[in-house]
């Protein structure tokens, strides 16, 4: 009789343990790179909300300096919330001779704040001291977010 010995195939413990230490040890690395990745993409969101934000501020405060409607002097031209930016103003122009009732809006929806991950952003009137955290309510002069994080670039993002 005759005995055959086969050789088993698998894994042996020590194999196994290796390769778990390598996913461990790459696990580890891509992690905070991909956390890193993500707050880069919400940083850059915020720029370009409060960009957004700050455009149409501008072109309100614009067609109020050139007079092209009503508004109550006491805002200094500017906004007296966000909403006005969404709802619009409504402003008479002369198009070939007609005089032309349009109403203007400077944003289609406000945007959201990636930060907080609200619609609720930080307000200043133009009455305002700059670093003031109380919005006073005449205006809306300036926005910002209320997230009290620290960006990438060791800067407060509510100071953006």
């Amino acid at each position: 009789m005759k005995v055959v010995f086969s050789r088993q195939q698998g894994f042996t413990l020590i194999e196994m343990l290796v390769t778990l230490t390598i996913l461990a040890i790459l696990a580890g690395v891509a992690i905070p790179l991909a956390q890193v990745a993500i707050k880069r993409e919400k940083e850059i969101e915020l720029r370009r909300n409060l960009r957004i934000l700050r455009e149409a501020i501008d072109a309100y405060k614009q067609l109020a300096d050139e007079k092209k409607f009503e508004f109550d002097e006491d805002t200094y031209g500017y906004p007296p919330d966000l909403e006005t930016l969404v709802n619009g103003v409504e402003i008479e122009e002369t198009i070939q001779g007609n005089r032309v009732e349009r109403i203007v809006r400077f944003l289609r929806r406000i945007p959201k704040d990636p930060m907080t991950n609200s619609y609720d952003w930080g307000l200043r009137s133009y009455q305002d001291d700059p670093d003031s955290d109380v919005w006073g309510g005449e205006n809306v002069y300036d926005v910002y977010t209320k997230s009290q994080a620290t960006a990438l670039d060791g800067t407060k993002y509510r100071d953006w």
